[in-house]
């Protein structure tokens, strides 16, 4: 299984600085939480082993925002990510999370996320709460219709 961190490095290795399309913190937050919720929903398994909790602004992967959070709002830079270590499977779902999900600012995608009953539901209950993988598979299946 890959980590959290190869996801993360595989969407930040994708940005195009030249074309002044970096990622921030915020947006490789959701972009991974995308990430996973679309495999849950594919593959019913996890993409990787770290959780993903409710936080104010949207789905963060906790492990991620500590290595990024230097960075603060601002554009973490481009990664070099030999992408040898996965699958094409799992790289294909990678390039459409990034194709659909990346053209949108981060603050579009945390507002996205903030309206999906995965992030909803678990924030409600307590934030900084673990979403669960069962309500994103949940979520994301509705999404694959």
């Amino acid at each position: 299984m890959i980590t959290a961190k190869d996801v993360a490095d595989y969407f930040l290795s994708m940005s195009d600085e030249e074309a002044g399309d970096l990622l921030s913190n915020l947006k490789l937050q959701k972009l991974a939480y995308y990430a996973q919720g679309f495999h849950l929903a594919l593959f019913d398994k996890p993409l990787f082993p770290e959780s993903i909790q409710a936080w104010t602004h949207g789905p963060v992967v906790p492990d991620l925002y500590h290595r990024f959070k230097e960075y603060g709002s601002g554009a973490i830079p481009v990664q070099t990510f030999d992408p040898s270590s996965m699958d094409d499977c799992v790289r294909s779902l990678l390039d459409e999370v990034y194709s659909v999900y990346g053209q949108y600012s981060a603050w579009k995608l945390r507002n996205l996320t903030h309206d999906e009953p995965t992030w909803v539901d678990a924030y409600r209950n307590a934030p900084s709460s673990e979403i669960t993988h069962d309500s994103m598979k949940a979520f994301f299946k509705t999404l694959l219709n």
